[in-house]
């Protein structure tokens, strides 16, 4: 068995935080599905951490700033960590911007052995990260094999080396959740396997058979072993796939659109040969000779969107990055080159036959209207969770999504739909119950609920009305002169009559008390449901004396 790749990788923790342009020392977190996907150290200190939902982080810590996750933006910012680290080899190994591998063979010995290099390599990344005002985060951890080295580098202080031959040793005895495999943890803490030692303990065949391909590779991981055994050949030369660009693309869509082709061409090959791609040499070069080389692993195989996503990651940090990054003119010519191939062992098909060519379809014609009118033209529902129906769903760029089948969000567990079921299913007091409403009117249709008297409808303090509703009216609002305005006169859906319309029936209300610890953003609202003598259902929201018609239902 030959032995593991020495390789040194170096992590910056929390990256999404310091790529959004937050302080160590101001509490912020990244978000993702409704999901902390990072947080900076003072947000931490407030008991905020990865994995809470939005509002819980909110309430932990009611001053902290909330963005986005961005993949672009992520990758963009940092190229300039990556050159930081060219400085001292050139094939560089990107799984995700954050994190970044090479193999120490050659450079190890230039620099006088591991320990003198890794010293080296964290004062050129910290110096790099000072541009960030994060000096001093990055973590470095060498090791036999990337799995080992990256556990390292996540546990070192600053640098932590482990000597050859030790790998073994030194993962015996972390947790068995060190794997990232969540399914697969869960069943082996069940099993009674709660160190990767005890997993590594295990005769390998007799893991194949019982967890199949995904324990094995568990199993290798845990031994210390490479997580696939060395290629047995080396790729074809005839799997290189390129593109000379003319004009010579200035910006980031116009070559990320040829990107696709490129590897949608390089899917077909390594298809038509029964092989698949976990490590892809992504190769831009400029019509003055500039080049920008950069190695990208997956942690399964890497489809024909995910080899554009990167590029388009890459060719963003380039173009895009500071002014020592920049190259001086437009990409001339675009290269593919699979580094790393492995057999193809198929796809589990779904109930009807799996995918068809309509799904492929769908994501060719994604990519090309990104590529003509940009990466944020196109977007997707994604599930946010909150109380009303306005709130519960937002539109994302398609790029910051997996749009295969296979798995339709980054976010760890099930779908329905797009978006993970977690934020949508979390406790929401005051939430309109199930079903939801068919037309969320944007903006709100003013209206007015009045009674038998023809009074305004009241909802007081504690949530109750104080008369029964029993008509519904259009309302005219005040614009910025202070005139009418009938905002309802448009191409809605619904259009309450002019004369009105009587109810029949009401439901709730149910109020939501909201951010009631931030005066600034405080908002006290009420909603109800009416069912109008024409037979239509509609949502109803109630804010400081004012009805609005938020939604209608089918």
């Amino acid at each position: 068995m030959a032995a593991p790749v020495r390789t040194m990788v170096v992590h910056c923790p929390d990256w999404p935080v310091v790529a959004a342009g937050a302080r160590p020392d101001e509490p912020a977190v990244v978000v993702h599905a409704n999901r902390v996907v990072a947080a900076t150290p003072a947000a931490r200190a407030e008991g905020v951490a990865p994995g809470l939902r939005r509002r819980e982080a909110q309430g932990r810590c009611p001053m902290v700033a909330v963005h986005e996750a961005d993949d672009s933006r992520d990758a963009r910012a940092f190229e300039a960590i990556a050159v930081a680290v060219e400085h001292f080899t050139p094939r560089l190994e990107v799984t995700l911007p954050g994190r970044v591998a090479f193999s120490t063979r050659g450079p190890s010995r230039y620099f006088g052995g591991d320990q003198a290099l890794a010293e080296q390599v964290v004062t050129q990344v910290d110096r790099a990260l000072g541009g960030f005002g994060w000096a001093g985060v990055a973590r470095l951890g060498v090791a036999d094999g990337p799995f080992a080295a990256e556990v390292a580098a996540r546990r070192a202080a600053n640098v932590l080396v482990v000597p050859p031959g030790e790998a073994p040793v030194f993962l015996a005895p972390l947790g068995i959740g060190t794997l990232g495999r969540p399914e697969l943890v869960d069943l082996f803490v069940r099993l009674g396997l709660r160190t990767l030692g005890a997993l590594a303990a295990l005769d390998a065949g007799d893991v194949l058979g019982r967890f199949g391909p995904d324990g094995l590779l568990a199993h290798r991981l845990a031994s210390g072993i490479d997580e696939r055994p060395p290629a047995e050949r080396v790729p074809p030369p005839d799997l290189v796939v390129s593109a000379d660009l003319d004009p010579p693309a200035e910006r980031v869509d116009t070559a990320a659109f040829v990107a696709k082709a490129l590897a949608d061409e390089l899917h077909d090959r390594l298809g038509a040969l029964g092989l698949a791609c976990t490590r892809v040499l992504v190769s831009a070069e400029t019509e003055y000779g500039e080049i920008s080389e950069r190695l990208w692993r997956h942690e399964g195989v890497l489809g024909a969107g995910a080899v554009a996503d990167r590029v388009r990651w890459q060719l963003d940090g380039w173009l895009n990055g500071s002014a020592a990054v920049r190259p001086t003119s437009g990409i001339a010519r675009l290269s593919l080159v699979p580094d790393e191939v492995v057999p193809a062992t198929g796809r589990q098909l779904g109930f009807w036959g799996g995918t068809v060519a309509a799904d492929d379809d769908v994501v060719r014609a994604v990519a090309r209207v990104q590529g003509l009118l940009g990466v944020e033209a196109v977007t997707v529902p994604e599930w946010r969770g909150g109380r009303g129906p306005a709130e519960q769903v937002a539109r994302v760029p398609a790029a910051a999504v997996d749009l295969t089948p296979q798995r339709a969000w980054r976010t760890p567990g099930g779908s329905a739909g797009l978006g993970g079921p977690g934020a949508a299913a979390a406790p929401w007091p005051g939430a309109v119950p199930s079903p939801s409403p068919a037309v969320v009117h944007d903006p709100p249709v003013p209206v007015v609920v009045v009674d038998a008297d023809g009074q305004p409808v009241v909802v007081g303090g504690r949530g109750l009305l104080r008369s029964t509703p029993v008509r519904l009216a259009r309302r005219a609002d005040l614009d910025g002169d202070g005139e009418g305005v009938d905002r309802v006169d448009r191409t809605d859906t619904f259009v309450v009559p002019a004369s009105g319309v009587d109810l029949v029936a009401w439901a709730g209300p149910w109020l939501a008390d909201e951010r009631w610890w931030d005066r600034a953003s405080h908002r006290r609202r009420a909603r109800l449901q009416v069912v109008t003598v024409d037979g239509a259902a509609h949502l109803l929201a109630v804010e400081q004396g004012r009805w609005w018609l938020e939604a209608t239902y089918d």
